[in-house]
């Protein structure tokens, strides 16, 4: 039985959760026996003291009961004070002391052995069958006493203690304040979401393949209806009538010339026809295509026209022979068409799900038939196109009902710099000239407007009153109103992006201050 006598004194040598009986005492424990020892040995001597005298002198009965009676604590409560008296008093009641605003856990619940071992553990990539994979999550388990997948580094069971009722801290402000950053401040900008002025389209040819309104840097409004074209005038609001076709012919495309009075008219046939509208005549017929032409495109004096059967053609309008370059790069009809505001790049989307870009310069005379990029990520047509006016190697593209999403690219190196999923049908885009914001046209399911801001791609507002499918947008020449042609036979003019009149007042007074080299120097 020695042997067990031995275990049990090593046992209790080693456990930690109860206090050691033998050896020295701890050092509080000595220096409080010491100072009882010598309050003792003060009272001993005070009595020892007292008791040389008893030889000389005999304390009566009253004197020894008193005392007894004064080192004898009475066991009565003693009375406390009236508040008067506590009123009176020159001592100051302390404060209550309020609760403390930090939490400080306890760690009891925490494994700190297995913590350790978990995060000191390497990961094993072992092929193990399941039968091994179980003996092995067996053996862990009876050797750990739990499965150590499930266990966690810190693990806190209870809940922070609420603080005491009216509490406040007084350094809340250094954590809770702060200046909010510019990318999350709300926008203060009031954007109209009706809108100002609805015009009547009737006829509209309700096809999402063709582009039916433009407007002029002049501010006129053209706008296809059926066989004719109309124009109205932003400034006086009246209403003329530029064509009408005969027969089984009718507009498919409308297109005017930057800064300039030439307005193209692609036609369902296939001849395009230009017109000069100031002095309303027809300037000469280009047949340049067999099937009707769907989308247009300016560069300076560079008309790009694309037809249903996926050809490009590129027409030198001041030439008789205008011809310059044919391109065969879609296999069906090409429905979007943009050159770039600086001639460098011209996109083309097709009914392939295909968007196309090439390359080209202003005044060349010839042009490169095949792409520079082209990209495949869309899973609809491509329609919506228009690029960046600050960025002119940036292009959004937006794809049709089975695509629903917008997708943005850098031109210059062929990568996709981002994408949003507009959940609807994109059948136009407009940059924003006046805000870092575009704005998408959509169709099935939702029929709004959405602007979005730009590169967050967060909405700024939905914009909606169509009641069916919109068909194509054009801006206004001072890029604060944009134009919506909608399938329910409707034009609705929404002033979404009128500039700031605060920076608009800044930028006159800034334009008017004198300088080295203007009129202020005599």
């Amino acid at each position: 039985m020695s042997q067990f006598a031995f275990v049990n004194d090593l046992k209790s040598a080693v456990r930690m959760d109860e206090p050691i009986t033998n050896g020295p005492a701890p050092r509080w424990m000595k220096k409080s026996v010491e100072s009882t020892s010598s309050s003792s040995n003060t009272s001993r001597n005070k009595i020892s003291t007292s008791g040389s005298f008893s030889g000389h002198m005999k304390l009566s009965k009253e004197t020894i009961d008193l005392m007894a009676a004064k080192r004898t604590p009475s066991k009565t409560p003693k009375k406390s004070k009236s508040p008067a008296s506590r009123s009176a008093s020159n001592t100051p009641a302390k404060p209550k002391t309020p609760g403390g605003d930090r939490f400080i856990p306890s760690r009891m619940s925490t494994n700190f052995d297995m913590s350790h071992f978990k995060m000191n553990q390497e990961n094993e990539n072992l092929d193990l069958s399941p039968t091994q994979a179980d003996y092995r999550k067996a053996m862990s388990e009876n050797l750990h006493g739990c499965d150590i997948n499930n266990v966690r580094v810190l693990s806190y069971q209870n809940k922070a203690p609420a603080p005491p009722e009216g509490y406040q801290n007084a350094l809340k402000v250094v954590y809770s304040q702060s200046k909010t950053p510019m990318n999350v401040r709300g926008n203060t900008r009031y954007i109209p979401h009706a809108p100002d002025r609805i015009l009547d389209a009737p006829e509209i040819v309700d096809d999402y393949y063709l582009n039916l309104i433009d407007w002029s840097f002049s501010n006129i409004l053209a706008v296809a209806l059926g066989t004719s074209v109309y124009l109205w005038n932003a400034d006086t609001g009246a209403i003329d009538q530029l064509l009408d076709l005969e027969g089984a012919d009718y507009i498919t495309s409308l297109s005017w010339i930057p800064n300039g009075h030439l307005l193209a008219v692609g036609t369902s046939l296939g001849p395009v026809q230009l017109w000069d509208v100031s002095q309303t005549k027809r300037l000469r017929i280009m047949n340049s295509h067999s099937s009707r032409v769907g989308a247009m495109s300016w560069n300076n004096h560079i008309l790009t026209t694309g037809s249903r059967n996926g050809q490009l053609v590129h027409n030198d309008v001041r030439h008789r022979e205008h011809i310059i370059t044919i391109i065969q790069s879609h296999t069906q009809e090409v429905c979007g068409l943009k050159w770039s505001t600086d001639g460098r790049y011209l996109a083309s989307g097709g009914n392939d799900n295909l968007l196309n870009v090439y390359s080209g310069l202003p005044g060349q005379t010839t042009y490169h038939s095949e792409p520079i990029y082209s990209f495949s990520q869309h899973q609809a047509a491509v329609k919506a196109l228009d690029w960046c006016p600050w960025q002119t190697n940036v292009l959004a593209s937006g794809g049709g009902t089975a695509d629903r999403t917008i997708r943005f690219w850098n031109c210059n190196n062929g990568q996709c710099i981002n994408s949003v999923n507009a959940n609807s049908q994109v059948c136009a885009i407009l940059w924003s000239k006046t805000y870092r914001e575009l704005v998408s046209a959509h169709g099935f399911a939702n029929n709004q407007l959405t602007i979005w801001k730009y590169p967050s791609l967060t909405k700024v507002a939905e914009l909606t009153g169509h009641t069916n499918r919109i068909l194509n947008l054009a801006m206004s020449p001072d890029g604060s109103t944009v134009l919506s042609a909608g399938a329910d036979e409707t034009l609705r003019m929404w002033k979404c992006f009128l500039p700031d009149p605060n920076k608009k007042k800044e930028k006159e007074k800034r334009s008017s201050r004198p300088t080295l080299l203007g009129p202020g120097l005599r």
